[in-house]
């Protein structure tokens, strides 16, 4: 399959997936995600490929799903009405952990190598790797809790616990690459420079080791997620944040997003916390 918003090679063992919308801080549309699980499940399905590598061209690894308001507005009634309707909602949100599962439920690891903005769906989507890598001064968090809704996955509380879970979804601030590796929320921090050298390395032990012990070794790690209630989690997360688009500030961000410009909005949303203007 041809990719427009990834790029793979393979080498070595190793699989390299790069999501690329660049000019979109390599924003998850659904187009993006759909190429991205397909070339995931490709390599997973690889036998020459051990281990999968997974960052961002330019200047972020991800800034979150795409929130672009619609083009014309026959389509952004159509996307409020679905959205006013929760039923609707829920099961449009639903297919975020759907999603996110395929990539966490995949035989072979995946390393996320994490640069830049790591916020909102980035954050999703890096918490559903196996390991992550942050550069130093990268910047991870979750701002929609300020002004559109929950993270529709919820890894939050397995990652770091629930006061740092609280801390990051009650303020929606951010904290550096340094930090998160401080606080368990990624493996490893290193500067920049030395970023894709980390991963690769890391990458490379693994790939030494027989795809077969690789897979065993994963699964009972996330088969421990899955005692501790993930996947029920996840359903439960996608509903809430379904009723919490029901919040009248969040439909005062769409209105502004819609009539202003998503810039515009984020600047209402962000300006008061003076933050997400550099890393923590």
């Amino acid at each position: 399959m041809a990719y427009e918003f990834i790029e793979y090679n393979a080498s070595d063992g190793i699989g390299r997936v790069r999501l690329n919308r660049p000019q979109k801080l390599n924003a998850l549309s659904r187009e993006l995600q759909l190429e991205m699980v397909d070339c995931l499940q490709s390599a997973d399905d690889d036998p020459d490929v051990r281990v999968m590598t997974l960052m961002g061209n330019g200047r972020a690894f991800c800034a979150g799903y795409d929130i672009t308001p619609p083009s014309t507005p026959e389509e952004a009634r159509a996307a409020q009405e679905r959205r006013d309707n929760i039923r609707a909602d829920i099961h449009r949100m639903k297919q975020t952990p759907n999603t996110m599962a395929q990539v966490l439920n995949l035989s072979k690891p995946v390393i996320a190598g994490i640069h830049g903005y790591c916020i909102a769906g980035g954050t999703d989507l890096a918490m559903h790797c196996d390991i992550s890598i942050a550069a130093a001064d990268a910047q991870i968090g979750f701002p929609p809790v300020r002004s559109m809704g929950t993270p529709p996955t919820h890894m939050w509380t397995y990652m770091v616990g629930p006061q740092w879970a609280k801390w990051f979804l009650l303020t929606g601030e951010s904290v550096s690459g340094e930090r998160a590796a401080e606080i368990g929320l990624v493996w490893k921090s290193v500067p920049r420079e030395q970023l894709e050298d980390a991963v690769e390395d890391l990458a490379c032990t693994m790939a030494r080791i027989p795809w077969e012990l690789l897979a065993a070794n994963k699964s009972i790690v996330n088969r421990a997620l899955e005692l501790m209630g993930r996947n029920t989690l996840q359903h439960i997360a996608a509903e809430t944040d379904a009723v919490a688009h029901q919040a009248p500030i969040v439909k005062e961000f769409a209105r502004r997003s819609r009539e202003d410009g998503l810039k515009a909005a984020l600047d209402w949303r962000d300006g008061p916390f003076r933050d997400y203007r550099g890393s923590r």
